[in-house]
C-alpha cells in the first residue's frame, strides 16, 4: 500500500473514490498537519502505487476494510477518524460497522451513509434505473475496463469537472445522450459535459499517468462485490453508526445529492450535517479551501 502522510497529532486517515488517488486529498493533508493532525491518505486497493489483486472478491468490504485495519496496525495507530469520499465514504461508514474499536470518528464528504438495502443491490438498481445503469453495466467483465482504457486523459477531463446546479446538469446531459446521466461510459465517450475542467495540466498528468499504468479494472471491481458485500453482512441490517460522525454535503452534487443525507439522521444518532455551496461531486479538489476549514472546525472541537 502506498501511503501519504503529513503532520503529528490525532491520526486522520483520509480515503478516496472512484477514480481517484490519495493525490485528490493534497489540499488536505498540509491543512491537517498544520491544524495539529496526522493526516493520512493512502491509495487504496487496484489503485496507483497499492497493490491490486486479480481476483474480483479481493475487492469486497471485508478487504477493503481490512486494508485500513492493517494501515493502523503498520502504523501502530489504535484507532483513528476516517474521512471518506464518493466510495471512499462507504468504506469509512462501514469501518465504524466492521471495525468500531479502531474507528473514533467517521467524516462522509459526499457519500451519507446508506443502511444495507432489503435485496441484493444490483437488483434492485436494475430494476429502479433499468440495464443502461453505470453501475449495472459494470458488472459485465472487462467491457467498462476497456473502454475507460482507450482515453484515459477524455476520463479525467470528461469527468473532473467544476459543479453544475443540479437541473442543469440533469437536462444538459439528457439532451445530448437521451438517456439521463445513467451510464458513464456514454457520458465520456459522446456528451458534452457540462462545467470546465478543474485540475491543472500538472494535476491532470498525475491521474493519466497512474490510471494508464494501471488500468481502472481494480476501482471497477469495487462495484463488482456490491452483491458479495450485502450477502456477507447480514448483521449490520438496520445498524446505527456507533461513533460520532460528520456529513459534508456538496449543492450541486448530482451524483450524491445533499438532501440524501437528511434520512441519515434516524441512523446516526451523534450527527452533524454541513453544505458546501456551489460544489459539484469532487469536493475536496473543486472547493479545497471550503472542505479544510469544515475539517479542522469539526476535529477541532470533537476529536481532540
Amino acid at each position: 500500500m502506498r501511503v501519504t502522510e503529513q503532520g503529528e497529532g490525532p491520526p486522520v486517515v483520509l480515503c478516496h473514490g472512484f477514480p481517484e488517488l490519495a493525490y485528490s486529498w493534497r489540499h488536505q493533508l498540509p491543512a491537517l498537519a498544520a491544524a495539529g493532525f496526522r493526516a493520512i491518505a493512502p491509495d487504496q486497493r487496484g489503485y496507483g502505487g497499492t497493490d491490486c489483486p486479480s481476483a474480483v472478491e479481493a475487492y469486497d468490504i471485508h478487504h477493503l476494510t481490512g486494508d485500513l485495519v492493517g494501515l493502523l496496525d503498520a502504523l501502530r495507530i489504535e484507532r483513528a477518524v476516517f474521512v471518506g469520499h464518493d466510495w471512499g465514504g462507504i468504506v469509512t461508514w462501514m469501518m465504524s460497522l466492521l471495525h468500531p474499536a479502531r474507528t473514533a470518528a467517521v467524516i462522509g464528504v459526499n457519500t451519507p451513509y446508506f443502511p444495507r438495502p432489503s435485496a441484493p443491490p444490483i437488483g434492485l438498481m436494475r430494476e429502479i434505473y433499468g440495464d443502461n445503469y453505470y453501475i449495472v453495466k459494470f458488472q459485465e467483465p472487462g467491457v467498462a475496463d476497456a473502454a475507460l482504457a482507450r482515453d484515459v486523459r477524455r476520463v479525467f477531463t470528461q469527468l473532473m469537472r467544476r459543479g453544475v446546479p443540479q437541473a442543469e446538469h440533469r437536462a444538459r446531459i439528457a439532451a445530448a445522450t437521451g438517456r439521463g446521466m445513467r451510464n458513464m461510459v456514454e457520458l465520456i465517450e459522446q456528451a458534452a459535459i457540462p462545467g470546465e475542467p478543474f485540475l491543472s495540466p500538472e494535476e491532470l498528468q498525475v491521474y493519466v499517468d497512474a490510471f494508464a499504468r494501471t488500468g481502472f479494472t481494480g476501482g471497477i471491481n469495487w462495484y463488482r462485490n456490491l452483491d458479495r458485500n450485502w450477502e456477507t453482512t447480514p448483521e449490520i441490517a438496520a445498524a446505527r453508526i456507533p461513533v460520532r460522525s460528520l456529513m459534508v454535503t456538496a449543492e450541486y452534487d448530482a451524483a450524491l445529492r445533499p438532501e440524501r443525507a437528511e434520512a441519515m439522521r434516524e441512523l446516526v444518532p451523534d450527527l452533524e450535517i454541513v453544505m458546501i455551496r456551489g460544489c459539484g461531486h469532487w469536493t475536496q479538489q473543486e472547493k479545497p479551501a471550503e472542505l479544510n476549514a469544515i475539517l479542522v472546525d469539526w476535529l477541532s472541537r470533537r476529536c481532540r
